[in-house]
């Protein structure tokens, strides 16, 4: 029920080596509207990353090497004291190519890694998007913050369909027949009556678990509470 990065992942993926110049990536990322662009070896081993604000940095950093007694940004001078430029200041503002420009090691994702632990990797890193790799470190594809939201713009009738056939139906096995679904922008309601206050905690928990849904209204009942250390929780 977990969508996989494999499963959105842009697999037409634009990508450099080490040799390219400046001015191609920056042409490539405009020509092909994203924001970074993986650096490949030969064997299509990802090397590292260029994003925009690599290219930019060059800009940053290019008085502080040029014209006497500038200094960068506060923002720049801790990211380049955090070590989060892949490289030194003088390097980003000097470089010329990708190998020179990029920031390395590149944050990578595998392709059965679940959309959720991309969008923490993403949000932890502060990037916008992760090279996807096999096994051997090779690029596969590149899924982005855009494809993490495709999960929530499936259809509500998809939604409510898998969550009475493959969770009520299927996997709580126990009678759900009195459980009505309804779905409006991805916010799922379970309304009616179910045997135990336990197989409605369940069936809540797995439908907030079913691709799409945005949020669960819980508005059914039970005929036994058998979990009543639950209700302070």
């Amino acid at each position: 029920m977990h969508t996989k990065v494999q499963d959105v992942m842009t697999r037409d993926v634009a990508s450099v080596n080490g040799a390219t110049p400046f001015k191609d990536i920056a042409e490539l990322l405009i020509v092909r509207e994203v924001s970074a662009v993986p650096v490949v070896d030969g064997e299509n081993h990802v090397l590292g990353v260029v994003s925009e604000a690599d290219l930019l940095r060059k800009e940053e950093f290019r008085e502080q090497y040029y014209r006497e007694g500038y200094r960068p940004p506060l923002r720049a001078r801790l990211r380049a004291r955090l070590g989060r430029t892949g490289g030194d200041g003088e390097t980003k503002a000097r470089g010329e190519t990708a190998a020179e420009l990029m920031t390395c090691p590149a944050v990578t994702v595998r392709p059965y890694t679940t959309a959720v632990t991309a969008a923490r990797l993403m949000d932890a890193h502060e990037v916008k998007r992760l090279p996807v790799v096999d096994g051997e470190g090779r690029l596969q594809g590149v899924v982005s913050r855009r494809d993490l939201l495709k999960v929530f713009v499936r259809p509500d009738a998809d939604i409510a369909r898998e969550v009475r056939e493959e969770i009520l139906e299927r996997s709580l096995w126990v009678e759900t027949s009195g459980v009505e679904v309804v779905v409006s922008g991805g916010v799922v309601t379970l309304r009616g009556r179910m045997t135990r206050r336990s197989e409605a905690r369940i069936a809540v928990r797995m439908t907030q678990r079913v691709n799409g849904v945005v949020d669960v209204v819980d508005e059914l009942e039970w005929q036994e509470d058998d979990d009543a250390g639950w209700a302070g929780r």
